[in-house]
């Protein structure tokens, strides 16, 4: 693998075509309002080391009223970003340049919003400079940072596992064998070495079960997860001392659940917290209180706190939209200590009025849930749980999403196109929430087929079918390969299960 234009990273395999919600800035004004924190409106964003893109691709078609742009160093990632991007009709600015060259660039806006998903990790100390300054230049004051990283002490004991896959690699992989090879090799010499009873393992029990873990995992991932040169998993508080620099301030964590410290800290821990007055050691004990292994934060240019009767005000202008069937609600949540209930009188009444999948506002919502004594801190927090499980979705305003109807409508037939021999893309774009929806592949060709004029569920099972057949793939259901008729039979019942349970939602997203 040659590193002078890759500088160290994987370029052996392509990234997966993962969909990361977080990069969503739209999503970013519910999590900052709840906080207390203020959101800027997003006219300009910038996603850093996109991967393949599918994410910047989705927010690109779905909000019209953003202009985006991004950077990948793999010319191949970004081919592929461009073309979804030309397939669907939006005009994102995607590059394949190095960060050093892109950030550079006299081209570039002043963003609202900038995200950088994992590559934090990944990078060098020399492009951590180059992106610390990237920030500092043109992250407008208000605007939005959106990081993730892998997380000391969360990764302490696992770390010398991946020390080891990278030195076998380093110093035992045949350059003929490739990444992937490598990678194999790698775990199967080191499972064989902790089978040895070395100290560490027995000092790090944790270390073992990690490594079966990572087996069982997409091999495209652990190249780019675990293969790089640089790989550097980082305390909260070293992260901030780089970020300083940028004048970004910590505002909330972009994973809603982690603002329920109920769930997540003992009494006494949360207690113990609260005679804690630095912000930064704060957060930095949280990790040690949950082991946290991956952080995923929102940091903004000159953190503004709000009144609490601005928060309120902000809070009840948000609409929000429900994104599972009945049957797919939430009865529970759960934390890092264990799950909890969720209260019925408060979210029976919340399920009842959002049930008929329409957008509505907090205020409405108060409005309405007044008739069963349910108060506005009550709202907030059964919002902040549904919006953590991922059962609810931020709106856009109703101009931005009749906009990006037909650009979403292009990008979905071009996502499904790739469904007729491969499952790898599983999102659609919404133009009602401006970020991604789960779909599988079966999903996707029984919309295409829908598109395509199939009326029933028995037709859209036909053609599905028939795309597998003509492929020689079969359905492996409960580790058995279905043979013959029993995969039309089985595409049937996903079929109705997806008209009844799965269209009337994606109808509601504007799928």
């Amino acid at each position: 693998m040659s590193t002078e234009w890759s500088a160290g990273y994987v370029t052996d395999v392509n990234y997966t075509y993962g969909y990361y919600g977080e990069l969503n800035p739209l999503r970013s004004r519910l999590p900052l309002l709840l906080v207390g924190r203020h959101a800027p409106k997003i006219e300009n964003a910038c996603e850093l080391g996109f991967g393949q893109g599918l994410s910047v691709s989705i927010h690109a078609a779905a909000q019209p009223g953003v202009k985006w742009y991004g950077t990948d160093f793999n010319p191949a990632h970004a081919a592929f970003a461009a073309e979804m991007g030309r397939l669907s009709g939006a005009d994102a600015k995607l590059y394949d340049e190095a960060f050093a060259e892109f950030c550079n660039r006299a081209d570039l806006p002043d963003f609202d919003f900038i995200g950088l998903h994992g590559i934090w990790t990944w990078i060098s100390d020399a492009n951590r400079h180059v992106l610390v300054d990237f920030i500092r230049r043109k992250l407008r004051p208000g605007g939005v940072l959106y990081i993730s990283y892998n997380t000391l002490p969360g990764w302490s004991a696992s770390a010398p596992i991946r020390h080891l896959m990278k030195h076998h690699a380093d110093v035992m992989g045949a350059p003929g064998q490739g990444v992937i090879g490598q990678t194999d090799a790698a775990l199967n010499f080191i499972e064989q070495f902790l089978g040895l009873d070395p100290l560490y393992a027995k000092a790090n029990p944790g270390g073992a079960d990690r490594l079966k873990r990572i087996k069982e995992q997409d091999r495209h991932y652990l190249a780019h997860e675990y293969m790089n040169r640089d790989w550097h998993p980082m305390y909260f508080s070293d992260v901030e001392k780089w970020l300083g620099d940028a004048k970004v301030g910590f505002a909330c964590s972009a994973h809603v659940l982690d603002l329920l410290h109920e769930l997540n800290l003992t009494p006494q821990q949360s207690e113990f917290m609260k005679g804690v007055p630095n912000g930064s050691l704060r957060e930095t004990l949280r990790d040690f209180c949950t082991n946290q292994q991956f952080r995923r934060d929102y940091w903004v240019r000159g953190v503004r706190q709000l009144s609490v009767h601005e928060q309120a005000s902000a809070i009840r202008q948000e609409r929000v939209i429900l994104t599972v069937a009945e049957k797919d609600l939430p009865t529970k949540v759960r934390g890092i200590l264990g799950e909890a209930n969720l209260v019925d009188t408060v979210y029976r009444p919340l399920f009842d009025l959002l049930l008929d999948h329409r957008p509505h506002s907090v205020a409405e919502i108060e409005t309405q849930l007044a008739k069963s004594n349910i108060q506005f801190p009550q709202i907030t927090s059964a919002l902040t749980v549904l919006l953590g499980l991922g059962v609810l979705s931020s709106v856009v305003a109703d101009a931005d999403s009749d906009a990006a109807k037909t650009r979403t409508k292009a990008l979905n037939t071009a996502i499904a196109g790739r469904s007729l021999s491969t499952g790898e893309i599983a999102h659609f774009a919404s133009p009602v929430t401006g970020g991604g929806v789960t779909a599988p592949r079966f999903s996707q060709l029984f919309w295409l087929s829908r598109e395509q004029g199939g009326k029933t569920a028995d037709d859209w099972a036909t053609f599905a079918y028939q795309t597998l057949s003509a492929q020689g793939q079969s359905i492996v259901k409960e580790g058995v390969t279905l043979q013959g008729e029993d995969n039309l039979t089985e595409l049937k019942a996903q079929a109705k299960a997806w008209e009844d349970n799965v269209l009337p939602i994606w109808t509601a997203l504007g799928l």
